[in-house]
C-alpha cells in the first residue's frame, strides 16, 4: 500500500451543478429506515427520484437476492441501466442501501460542516446512505441535463452490513457486464480503496450435560466452562483479537455468546458466533485451525465425575475472499484522474473490513471503492462530512460522464 499523502484540496471545490439538491437527498435517505433485509423504502424512494427525473421505468430492475440470500429480505437490489450517447464500456456506479440496526430512527441535522444524528442514541445511516446519494445524484444530474455519458449502470444492492449478500447472491445479469466499477462506502473523498481482507463466520455449538448444579455439580458437564476455557486458549496463545506470527497478519473475534437459563443449572448448551479475518487466505485458513484446536482441547479437558464430556461442532462459511486490484486496473486508473479532477490528491488504501467490491471483483468485475464523507460508522458518533460528500459527488459525476 503506498504511503499516506495530505489530500490538496482547491480553493473552489468542484461540487456537482446542484449540490444543495444533493445535500437535501441524503439527508432524506439517511432519515430512511432499511437495516439489512428491510431496504423496501430505500428502493422506493430511489426509484421515485428516478422516475420524477425522467428515467424510463423499463430500465430500472429490482434482482431476487432474497430467494438465495441466508436473511431473505423484503426486496433484492435495486438497478438502473443507461444507454450510452457515446462510445466507450460500460461504467458502473454503486452503493449498498442497508445501514445497522442502530441508525434506524436517524433524525439528520447539519451543524456547521457536518451531518449528524438529532437523536444521541442512533446512528446517523450516512454508511450507506451517504454512497447511496452519490450514485444517484449522479444518475439524476444526467437525466435532467442530458449529459452525455457511455453506457451506464447505477446499483444498489442490499444486506451489505450482514454479509455482503447484495453483491455475494445478486443477479449480475442484470448490470450489461460492465467493464468499469466504482462502489461508494466510506472515507474521505480523495480515498480509493484498491483491495481488501478475507473472512470466515463461524458457528460454534457446545453441548455439555446438565445437573442440579448445588445438588450435584459433579455429574453435569458445563458448557460455559468450556467455552470459557477455549476463548482464553485462543488469547492466552495470540489467536484472538489482533494476531501476528511468523510475520503473517490477521483478526479474530468471538462476538456473541448465548446459553444457559438459570443459576443453579449446570448449563448445557452454549452457541457462539465468531469471525476470522485475513488478507493472506492461507493464513486465514491457520486462524481457523486454532480455533477448531481450542474448542475441541477444551471439550476434552472438561469431565464430569463419571469422567464424561461435552461436544463441539464449528460450522464455518466464507463471507468474502481477500482481492488486491493491480495498479493499472482500469477502473483504479479511471478513479484516480476523476478524483485529480476534482483538486484531490488520490491515496489508496487496503481495508481490513469486507465490501461488495470483494464479491464483485470475485465474481468477475474488479471494483475500486471511493469514498464519500463518513466517519465513525457503526456508531452514535457517525458523522459526514458535507464539502466531502460534494466533492464525492464531483468525482462520482466526472466518473459517470468519462469526463
Amino acid at each position: 500500500m503506498p504511503p499516506k499523502t495530505e489530500a490538496r484540496r482547491s480553493s473552489k471545490p468542484k461540487t456537482p451543478r446542484d449540490s444543495d439538491r444533493a445535500l437535501d437527498l441524503v439527508m432524506r435517505l439517511m432519515a430512511v429506515p432499511g437495516k439489512s433485509g428491510e431496504e423496501g423504502q430505500v428502493v422506493e424512494l430511489i426509484t421515485a427520484e428516478l422516475k420524477k427525473a425522467g428515467a424510463d421505468v423499463r430500465q430500472i430492475a429490482v434482482d431476487d437476492t432474497p430467494k438465495r440470500s441466508p436473511l431473505g429480505g423484503e426486496t433484492g437490489s435495486l438497478v438502473f441501466k443507461l444507454p450510452g450517447t457515446s462510445a466507450g464500456p460500460r461504467r458502473l456506479l454503486m452503493a449498498h442501501m442497508d445501514t445497522v440496526p442502530l441508525c434506524v430512527g436517524s433524525r439528520p441535522v447539519r451543524t456547521g460542516a457536518f451531518v449528524k444524528s438529532a437523536d444521541k442514541t442512533t446512528g446517523l445511516g450516512a454508511d450507506d446512505r451517504a454512497g447511496c446519494a452519490v450514485v444517484l445524484n449522479a444518475a439524476l444530474e444526467i437525466l435532467r441535463n442530458d449529459l452525455p455519458h457511455p453506457p451506464l449502470t447505477f446499483y444498489w444492492p442490499v444486506q451489505e452490513e450482514v454479509g455482503l449478500f447484495g453483491a455475494h447472491y445478486g443477479d449480475l445479469s442484470l448490470l450489461g457486464k460492465p467493464k468499469l466499477a466504482f462502489n461508494w462506502d466510506g472515507g474521505p473523498a480523495e480515498k480509493l480503496t484498491v483491495g481488501a481482507t478475507g473472512a470466515y463466520r463461524l458457528t460454534i455449538s457446545i453441548r455439555g450435560l446438565a445437573s442440579h448444579a448445588g445438588g450435584a455439580p459433579e455429574k453435569g458437564v458445563s458448557a460455559v466452562t468450556i467455552a470459557a476455557l477455549a476463548v482464553a486458549d485462543l488469547q492466552r496463545n495470540g489467536w484472538h483479537g489482533l494476531i501476528l506470527k511468523d510475520g503473517m497478519r490477521g483478526t479474530s473475534n468471538v462476538g456473541v455468546i448465548h446459553g444457559g437459563a438459570a443459576t443453579n443449572v449446570v448449563t448445557d448448551r452454549v452457541d457462539l458466533r465468531a469471525e476470522c479475518r485475513s488478507h493472506d487466505p492461507k493464513f486465514r485458513k491457520r486462524i481457523l485451525a486454532a480455533f477448531t484446536d481450542a474448542f475441541q482441547r477444551a471439550a476434552g479437558e472438561v469431565k464430569n465425575a463419571a469422567g464424561k464430556t461435552g461436544r463441539v461442532k464449528i460450522d464455518h462459511r466464507l463471507d468474502y475472499d481477500s482481492f488486491l486490484l493491480a495498479d493499472d486496473e482500469p477502473c483504479v486508473v479511471e478513479a484516480e484522474r476523476a478524483v485529480a479532477a476534482v483538486g484531490l490528491t488520490p491515496l489508496r488504501a487496503i481495508s481490513n473490513g469486507g465490501l461488495d467490491a470483494n464479491w464483485l471483483t470475485a465474481r468477475g468485475i474488479p471494483t475500486v471503492t471511493m469514498g464519500c464523507g463518513q466517519s465513525d460508522v457503526h456508531t452514535t458518533s457517525e458523522k459526514l462530512d458535507v464539502k466531502a460528500f460534494q466533492y464525492a459527488c464531483a468525482v462520482a459525476l466526472r466518473l459517470a460522464t468519462a469526463n
